[in-house]
C-alpha cells in the first residue's frame, strides 16, 4: 500500500484535482465546501493501471493551515505537487515545496493544473520552466511535470501513469513487526464507538489485537479495521487505515497520538536530532529557543538545545537536542519540521537520530557529536552498535527495535559486532535479535566495569573493616532492571572484576587488617559472649563497645551471628543452638518459642529472634504457632 500527499498554494486546484483522480470529494467539512477551500486533511484513494490502490491525503494550502498540512505529509511514498497553468509558482508553492525537501521526499510529480485557462503556449513553457528551475536544488528534482485540467480531463490518465510509474520506482514499506499509526482522525461512530485513522508504518494490525494509545497510555482492541472504506481483517504497512477502538473514549484522543501494540514504543520528552536550517530563514537559530516540531501528525512546543555550536545561520546544519515540553512517540529516522511559534515561520526540519536519548547532553562534548554522526552515516552494524550504547546494557529486542532494523538484517548485525568483540550476551543465551537475551555493548562494558570497580573502592574506603559492599547496594547503584542488574553482578564475579567475600561483593585482593587496638577491642567483646551465652549482649551494647565497623567486621567474619535487628550470637553458640533445635524437631516433631526459651534457659526475646533468624535462613518453616524443619514434610 502506497500514500500520495497533495502539496501546492492555495487556490492552484488540489481538492478539484483529488476529485478528477479518485472521485472523491476531499473536503469534509461544510466550511471547506462553502470557503471552496481545504482547511484540514482530506482523503481519497484511487486505482492505478497495475490495480494497485493507492491513498490519497489533501493538504491545506493556505498560510493559516500550514500546520494543518504538516500532518498530513509525513507518511507519503510521493508528493503531487500542484501548481497552477494560468498563475505559476506562489509563496506556498515555495513552502511546500521546501518542506518536502526537508522530509526528503524523493519521489513525486508535479501537476500543472488549469491549463483549460491558459491559451498561450509561451506562458505555459514559462510555467514549466520556472518550476524545473525550482525543483532542481531540491529531493523532487527528477520529478516530472504533466499538464492537467480536473474541468477537462486533459492529462489525467497521464498524471495517473507518472503516479504509478515514481511509486513503483521506490522500495515497499518494511514491515518491522512494530506497527505505530500517528492519528490524524478521531471521531466517533454509532453503534461502534471510537474510530481513529492515520498512515500505518513499521507493521501490520490485525482485527483482535491489544493496542495502546500513547502518550496517554489508553489500553483497547482492534474492533474492526478498513482501507480505503473496505473492511479488512489486516491493514499492512503503508496503508491508509482506519482502526475502530474498543475500549477507549474518543475524547481522550488526540491528532498526533500514537495507535501501537503495547511496549512497542515509549514516549519521550527528548530528541537529538540532525537539523538544516532553510536558506531564506529569517533569522539564526539560537540556543534555548522556542520553537514548534512537527512528527508524524504530531505537533508539541519545544525547547532547542544547540550542540557544538551557539547559534545556526540560515543554510547551516547542526546539531540539536530538542526538549518537548510534553511527551511524543517518535522513531531514529523519523523526519520532522520546526517552525517558529510567532511570527509563524517554518524553520528547517531534519531526521530524528535518538528518539530516547538517556540524558540532557553537555553542548560541548565532543564524543556525543562524533556518537551521533556514526549513528546518522552508519552500517546497520553502527546503527545497533549506537543504539546499545545508548539504550543500555538489556535485551537485544529493545536495541533492535531503537536501531529500527529488520530482524534478518539485526541478526547479520548482531554476528558481526560479536566477531569483533563489540557485542557481548551477559545471560549466556544465544542472541536471537527478537529475544529477551540480555547483551551489552563493549564500550557500555568497559564504562559499567569502572563504575563497578570505582564504587567498590569507595566502599571499601567508608568502610575499611567490612569485607566488602553489600551486593544488593552494589546493584542499585547500576541503575539498570532488577534482571540487567543480577546479570552485570554475576559476570563481574565470572570475570574475576569482582569477588565475593563473606557475602560480600569486594576487589580481588582486599584484605581488612585490624590495628592493635581494634583487635583488643574485638576480643574484650567476644569474652562478654563466651561468659554469657543465654544472654549475650544486644547490638546496641555491641556498637558502644566496639563501634559499627567493628560489629560488622565481626559479622562478616562470622564470629558474630546477627538473628535480628536487636539479637546477636557469637557464632559458636548459634551453631550449638542451632543444632541443638533441629535435634528437639527431630525427636518431637516440632517446637513452639517457650520449648526453646526452656531449652537454652533465655528468655522469650532470644528464642523467638533465633526461630525467626531460623525461619528466613530456610532452616525451619512456622505452621501457626509451631516451628517444623523445612522440607521434613511434618
Amino acid at each position: 500500500m502506497r500514500v500520495i500527499g497533495t502539496a501546492g498554494h492555495v487556490d492552484h486546484g488540489k481538492s478539484a484535482l483529488v476529485q478528477a483522480l479518485t472521485g472523491v470529494h476531499p473536503d469534509r467539512l461544510k466550511e471547506e465546501q462553502e470557503r471552496q477551500m481545504t482547511i484540514d486533511l482530506g482523503f481519497g484513494w484511487l486505482r492505478l493501471p497495475d490495480g494497485e490502490e493507492v491513498g490519497v491525503v489533501d493538504v491545506p494550502g493556505h498560510r493559516d493551515f500550514i500546520e494543518n498540512m504538516l500532518a498530513g505529509v509525513g507518511g507519503i511514498d510521493a508528493a503531487l505537487l500542484v501548481v497552477a497553468a494560468d498563475e505559476g509558482v506562489m509563496p506556498q508553492t515555495r513552502e511546500h515545496l521546501a518542506i518536502l525537501d526537508l522530509l526528503e521526499v524523493e519521489r513525486g510529480v508535479v501537476a500543472l493544473t488549469k491549463i483549460d485557462l491558459v491559451d498561450d503556449q509561451a506562458w505555459l513553457d514559462l510555467v514549466r520552466d520556472e518550476v524545473l528551475g525550482l525543483l532542481a536544488s531540491t529531493s523532487l528534482r527528477q520529478a516530472p511535470v504533466v499538464g492537467v485540467s480536473s474541468k477537462t480531463g486533459q492529462g489525467i490518465d497521464e498524471l495517473v501513469r507518472a503516479l504509478g510509474a515514481v511509486l513503483k520506482s521506490g522500495p515497499p514499506r518494511p514491515d518491522l513487526g512494530r506497527p505505530r499509526l500517528s492519528i490524524d482522525r478521531v471521531f466517533t461512530l454509532t453503534g461502534f464507538g471510537t474510530v481513529v485513522t492515520g498512515t500505518l508504518l513499521d507493521g501490520a494490525l490485525e482485527v483482535g489485537q491489544e493496542v495502546s494509545v500513547l502518550p496517554g497510555g489508553e489500553s483497547g482492541r482492534i474492533r474492526g479495521l478498513q482501507t480505503h472504506k473496505s473492511r479488512v481483517d489486516r491493514a499492512v504497512p503503508g496503508s491508509r487505515t482506519a482502526v475502530n477502538v474498543a475500549g477507549i473514549d474518543f475524547r481522550s484522543i488526540n491528532r498526533g497520538d500514537l495507535l501501537t501494540l503495547p511496549g512497542a514504543y515509549r514516549p519521550t520528552r527528548r530528541l537529538d536530532v540532525r537539523f538544516r536550517l532553510l536558506a531564506d530563514a529569517s533569522a539564526a537559530l539560537r540556543h534555548d529557543q522556542r520553537v514548534k516540531i512537527f512528527v508524524g501528525a504530531a505537533q508539541r512546543v519545544a525547547r532547542v538545545r544547540l550542540l557544538g555550536v551557539d547559534e545556526l545561520l540560515p543554510g547551516q546544519e547542526g546539531w540539536l537536542q530538542l526538549v518537548v515540553q510534553q511527551p511524543l512517540v517518535a522513531a531514529p529516522g523519523d523526519h520532522f519540521i520546526l517552525r517558529r511559534p510567532s511570527p509563524g515561520e517554518t524553520l528547517g526540519g531534519g531526521r530524528v537520530v535518538d528518539a530516547e536519548p538517556a540524558r540532557l547532553h553537555r553542548r560541548r562534548d565532543a564524543a556525543v557529536l562524533e556518537s551521533l554522526e556514526r549513528r546518522l552515516q552508519g552500517t546497520p552494524s553502527d546503527l545497533l552498535e549506537q543504539a546499545l550504547m545508548s539504550a543500555g546494557p538489556g535485551p537485544i529486542r529493545r536495541a533492535v527495535e531503537r536501531a529500527r532494523l529488520d530482524l534478518e538484517t539485526a541478526a547479520e548485525a548482531i554476528r558481526d559486532l560479536k566477531a569483533r568483540g563489540r557485542l557481548m550476551s551477559l545471560s549466556g543465551e544465544d542472541i536471537a535479535p527478537g529475544s529477551d537475551a540480555l547483551v551489552i555493548s563493549a564500550a557500555t562494558l568497559t564504562e559499567v566495569r569502572r563504575l563497578m570497580e570505582a564504587a567498590a573502592a569507595a566502599y571499601h574506603q567508608a568502610h575499611p573493616l567490612r569485607a566488602g559492599m553489600p551486593p544488593e547496594e552494589l546493584k542499585s547503584r547500576l541503575g539498570y532492571e532488577a534482571r540487567t542488574r543480577a546479570a552485570l553482578l554475576e559476570w563481574s564475579l565470572r570475570s574475576g572484576v569482582l569477588v565475593e567475600s563473606h557475602g560480600r561483593i569486594a576487589l580481588p585482593g582486599r584484605v581488612v587488617a585490624l590495628s592493635d587496638g581494634e583487635r583488643a577491642a574485638a576480643e574484650a567483646l567476644l569474652e562478654r559472649f563466651r561468659r554469657s551465652p543465654g544472654a549475650p549482649p544486644s547490638v546496641k551494647e555491641c556498637i558502644d563497645s566496639v563501634g559499627e565497623e567493628l560489629l560488622g567486621h565481626l559479622l562478616d567474619e562470622r564470629r558474630l551471628v546477627q538473628a535480628s535487628s536487636e539479637v546477636v550470637f557469637s557464632a559458636a553458640e548459634y551453631d550449638r543452638m542451632v543444632e541443638a533445635v533441629r535435634e528437639q524437631i527431630r525427636v518431637r516433631g516440632a517446637v513452639a518459642v517457650a520449648d526453646i526459651r526452656d531449652l537454652f534457659q533465655t528468655s522469650r526475646k532470644y528464642a523467638l529472634a533465633l526461630l525467626e533468624h531460623l525461619d528466613a535462613e530456610g532452616v525451619t518453616i512456622r505452621e501457626g504457632d509451631a516451628r517444623r524443619l523445612k522440607g521434613s514434610g511434618g
